[in-house]
């Protein structure tokens, strides 16, 4: 299988790149396996985000957490990276990551073929 690009929507390579330096590195080892077609260490389905939106945890240093879609065959779409602060994911990053994801199907829509 043909390793897959990342692309980043939004700010989410920014908010990847701001993270500390152990859960940076971890979940850029996690989204290489993704993008190699193999399952990350840990990770579950978020469908309130949306249809195949999958969240990686990364648990060095703290909570750290990053959404992706790895459905389609173009690419694997990064759409938030975020440090998780209580319990319950924030209906925020929940709700940055959805928006990403509307977009992300929209956009694909508007391609020819798409």
């Amino acid at each position: 299988m043909a390793v897959k690009p990342l692309v980043f929507l939004g700010s989410a390579r920014a908010d990847l790149r701001a993270l500390p330096d152990g859960p940076r590195r971890r979940a850029g080892h996690e989204l290489d396996l993704i993008q190699q077609g193999l399952e990350p260490s840990d990770f579950k389905p978020m469908p309130s985000v949306g249809a195949g939106v999958y969240e990686l945890r990364v648990r060095v240093q703290g909570a750290f957490r990053v959404f992706y879609v790895a459905k389609f065959e173009e690419a694997v779409y990064v759409l938030h990276a975020f440090q998780k602060k209580s319990q319950r994911t924030s209906p925020l990053d929940l709700d940055v990551g959805a928006t990403r994801f509307r977009a992300l199907l929209a956009q694909r829509r508007s391609r020819p073929g798409g």
